[in-house]
């Protein structure tokens, strides 16, 4: 994001700061962090112990001011999804009937890094099981917003009172219209694997490498599939605020569409494992839906010099030792 864009920069920090000022001195501790404290970089989307503030530990009026930043950095639609992500945890808790890890909505933890209210570097997290929002301020201005991870177990509810809920519909449907658009010529290199791999490559990589080009490089689509594309990175840069929204898009198109692949692997078909990928010199996106017969859905965007503010810290603090 560009030092002019700061409306999601101030609007986090004010509702970081509502948060943090509503905690108790015990509550405090546990939420909170400094920017160099190792746990930043611990980021994963699995069901695991983590440090923080959960929300199940915070009081009703509480809750609405963590939920409130979680709203600070998406979009409408991106909170919606990030909502409906923490909501599954309930669906999974009646299909696998204490059989699995504990499903709980509430444990998802909000961690506070660095000075709040002040012009130096800070950040923030919201984690638990399937989504891991991770954000960095610096100069009260500039932010970040990677790595950025949204996934949903069941990717389609299949029965009860929620059946037919897909959480992350746009991603799986806009991609498989995608590759099924393409000619034999255009597949043979997009398709690099008939089995779709075991999960994002990417992983929870501290800092995400770029991956080997491979698959088919988008200046090589149609006018129309190039829309499709694009329709399809819009839906993983639109969970962000507005302003990181447009810059996540700018970044895309300045890497130029020579320079940006689309890789499958796996089946065309819904209920088929399936992954893909889109990379392109500064960022990778990654989607992967083979567990649980192809009903469990990972996705990822990762930039490759900003995740955690790397970028924007160097930066920083080049301008401040000056």
């Amino acid at each position: 994001m560009s030092a002019e864009d700061v409306w999601s920069a101030s609007t986090m920090a004010r509702a970081a700061e509502a948060l943090r000022n509503s905690l108790s001195a015990e509550q405090r501790a546990k939420a909170s962090f400094t920017l160099e404290d190792e746990q930043r970089f611990d980021w994963h989307f699995i069901p695991r112990a983590r440090k923080g503030i959960p929300f199940k530990e915070l009081d009703p009026a509480q809750r609405l001011l963590a939920s409130a930043l979680v709203s600070s950095g998406l979009s409408p639609q991106g909170f919606t999804k990030a909502s409906t992500v923490m909501s599954l945890e309930a669906v999974l808790r009646e299909i696998e009937q204490g059989k699995g890890p504990v499903r709980d909505p509430e444990l998802y933890y909000v961690s506070l890094f660095g000075d709040l209210g002040t012009n130096k570097p800070w950040g923030w997290r919201v984690e638990g099981h399937h989504l891991s929002l991770n954000f960095t301020i610096a100069d009260g201005r500039s932010a970040a917003a990677t790595p950025a991870f949204f996934g949903a177990n069941p990717a389609e509810v299949l029965y009860g009172p929620r059946k037919g809920l897909r959480t992350l519909a746009a991603e799986e449907d806009h991609a498989r219209a995608l590759v099924k658009s393409l000619d034999d010529k255009q597949r043979a290199q997009a398709v690099v694997a008939q089995s779709a791999p075991a999960d994002i490559l990417s992983t929870n990589s501290r800092k995400a490498q770029p991956l080997k080009p491979a698959g088919l490089q988008t200046s090589k689509l149609g006018g129309k599939q190039q829309e499709m594309l694009m329709a399809l990175l819009r839906e993983y840069a639109t969970r962000h605020s507005g302003d990181f929204a447009t810059a996540r898009l700018d970044r895309v198109r300045s890497d130029g569409l020579a320079n940006i692949y689309f890789a499958w692997a796996g089946g065309f078909d819904k209920g088929q494992a399936h992954y893909y990928r889109i990379q392109g010199s500064s960022f990778l996106v990654e989607y992967d839906n083979i567990q649980n017969n192809a009903n469990h859905i990972h996705s990822v965007w990762r930039d490759f010099n900003g995740d955690f503010g790397l970028d924007l810290l160097g930066a920083h603090y080049q301008k401040d030792h000056r």
